[in-house]
């Protein structure tokens, strides 16, 4: 019989992690520092906008659509900022910090000015982490959490929705939409129809995608998650670059030698570090 307290989770961060290098796999998903046993996170300016950011929108999903604008959306991404100000967001500067919230708040007005989706019927899954298991078999679970998933009750079907807060467009080989649709077909009983991103910065419209195939999707991902469980059995998690690192676990590297700055610990007991600028480091503006 599987074992869920055994098996190895899976997700589209971790497996991206792992894809883009093992050694950044291992130390954020497997490593706990010696002396409390807590895992460490790396927390970024990019990261604490799209955490504020995320917060405000996925707060709508729990609502019915005739509550869910009930109060002001700016005033909810002004009460997550303060969770993420300051170096609890990795900002070392002024300047900085309010450039990221400034893109915050421009995609907060985007979305209460164009809401599309956000103001119809959604399907809310019940499970707090949706997780499912990928392969019984290889004791393989995959989890995640979807940003939306918009329901279309004229065909009675859903549309998978993820928000995207950076500026880079999704790469044509990512798994996340794979991923996303498996979770979608497994964690919750509607037809899947669509699937969009919405780049929140640019665009009031979404951007929808080809749903996968299926079992492509499952042979995929399965494919990955099978060599990060045989990379964790024979604790081989090294980085792909001969000396130096690479951009991907350098950060982390420098957390353990001990130049990140603990700035909090987060909802599940990770300590959270944050990596001041390089002391020449130049700015390509400033505020006037």
């Amino acid at each position: 019989m599987p074992d869920k307290y055994t098996a190895v989770w899976v997700s589209h961060s971790s497996i991206s992690d792992f894809l883009e290098c093992p050694r950044a796999y291992f130390l954020k998903n497997v490593y706990r520092d010696p002396k409390t046993n807590h895992k460490i996170k790396l927390i970024s300016p990019p990261l604490a906008l799209g955490s504020a950011v995320h917060e405000v929108l996925e707060s709508l999903s729990i609502l019915p659509k005739e509550k869910r604008f009930s109060e002001s959306l700016m005033v909810k991404f002004e009460r997550a900022w303060e969770k993420v100000k300051g170096k609890r967001g990795g900002f070392f500067d002024i300047d900085t910090e309010y450039r990221e919230q400034e893109r915050g708040r421009a995609m907060i007005r985007r979305v209460t000015d164009s809401p599309g989706p956000l103001s119809g019927l959604a399907v809310k899954i019940k499970q707090d982490l949706p997780s499912f298991w990928l392969s019984e078999e290889d004791n393989i679970i995959l989890c995640g959490k979807i940003d939306w998933l918009e329901y279309l009750p004229e065909i009675d079907s859903v549309h998978i929705i993820d928000f995207k807060t950076g500026r880079n467009e999704e790469k044509k080989e990512s798994l996340q939409l794979p991923i996303y649709y498996l979770l979608a077909k497994n964690c919750q009983e509607y037809k899947i129809v669509k699937a969009s991103y919405w780049y929140l910065e640019t665009s009031d419209e979404l951007s929808e995608k080809i749903l996968p195939n299926e079992e492509e999707a499952v042979a995929k991902v399965l494919k990955v998650a099978r060599q990060i469980k045989l990379a964790r059995q024979l604790n081989k998690m090294t980085c792909n670059q001969k000396s130096g690192g690479c951009p991907a676990c350098r950060p982390w590297e420098a957390i353990l030698r001990g130049e990140g700055e603990l700035v909090g610990i987060d909802n599940y007991g990770a300590n959270v570090y944050a990596l001041p600028r390089p002391q020449n480091f130049q700015r390509d503006s400033k505020i006037l």
